[in-house]
């Protein structure tokens, strides 16, 4: 019995040390760690680089007093991103429509370069017209047929490389007039335009923002940075002058006073027809008059 005993009692002690070893491995092995997917490990470092922390934030239970939801905070003026005010507040000389067709309605904007020994005589240096959305139908530099002294770059834009494979006058010409025929025309001080291209346009068929009476300061024109900035709340030609943009702005402004702008134009034209048939009347009472008299003397 005693020996049943001891051989118990020395299988227990074994057993004992047995657990013990294993415990202390355990305690001296380091745990391992979890290997990490490389997405979320490249993402630590860019925060890490950023001054972030990578610890996940601890959930507050406490609601937010300015909130409307009382878990989320409200975004900061400062914290919107420029996209959104972008989206918020767009350029309205930007087009709404993809469409590029030849529509009714056209908008030109011409620059000018000098020529002459003193270049202050104007040439046509670049001809653009835009549709009623805004597109663009056709933009060429222009080869003048004169000598180039002064390109005016400041102002038009214009640089010498421009010119090298400019297309010649007499193409440009050409292909305006025939853009032009039986459309209404919008610009602004067209004047100077049709006179660098050597055209001319129905005065009926001519939109011209700096001839425009509501757009008249005192009788006098405004410059079309001035209309776009008063009528469009919208910077044009800050620097050099870009015939799209003012092409386009021109137009947008004829279009927001279109209904206005045609009633107006069509009070004229009944008026000078008015006048016309006045004239003609005056001319034949004046004529029998005279032959009257003269019947009455023979």
């Amino acid at each position: 019995m005693k020996n049943k005993n001891n051989e118990k009692k020395s299988r227990n002690i074994d057993i004992n040390r047995n657990k013990n070893n294993t415990s202390v491995k355990h305690q001296q092995e380091p745990p391992q760690q979890q290997q990490l997917n490389p997405n979320w490990a490249l993402l630590q470092q860019k925060l890490i680089a950023k001054g972030a922390s990578t610890k996940p934030r601890e959930k507050s239970n406490t609601p937010n007093e300015n909130s409307v939801l009382g878990k989320r905070k409200e975004r900061s003026v400062e914290e919107f991103d420029e996209r959104e005010v972008i989206d918020r507040d767009p350029n309205p000389l930007t087009p709404t429509s993809s469409d590029f067709s030849v529509t009714d309605t056209i908008a030109m904007d011409c620059e000018m370069v000098g020529v002459s020994p003193l270049g202050n005589k104007s040439a046509l240096g670049r001809a653009t017209l835009v549709n009623k959305w805004g597109n663009v139908i056709y933009d060429e530099f222009v080869r003048p047929v004169d000598y180039v002294v002064d390109f005016r770059t400041q102002i038009s834009g214009i640089r010498p490389s421009d010119l090298k494979k400019a297309k010649d006058f007499r193409v440009v010409q050409n292909k305006v007039a025939e853009l032009l025929k039986g459309r209404i025309l919008v610009g602004h001080a067209l004047r100077n335009d049709l006179k660098a291209l050597l055209l001319s346009h129905p005065k009926t068929d001519i939109r011209d923002t700096a001839e425009y009476q509501p757009f008249l300061k005192e009788g006098r024109s405004k410059a079309l940075k001035h209309l776009a900035s008063e009528f469009l709340d919208v910077v044009i030609q800050n620097g050099e002058h870009c015939p799209i943009e003012d092409a386009r702005a021109a137009m947008l402004l004829y279009q927001k006073n279109r209904k206005q702008w045609e009633r107006s134009m069509k009070d004229r034209i009944r008026f000078t027809q008015k006048m016309k048939k006045r004239k003609q009347k005056k001319g034949s009472v004046a004529g029998r008059l005279s032959i009257v008299n003269n019947n009455a003397a023979s």
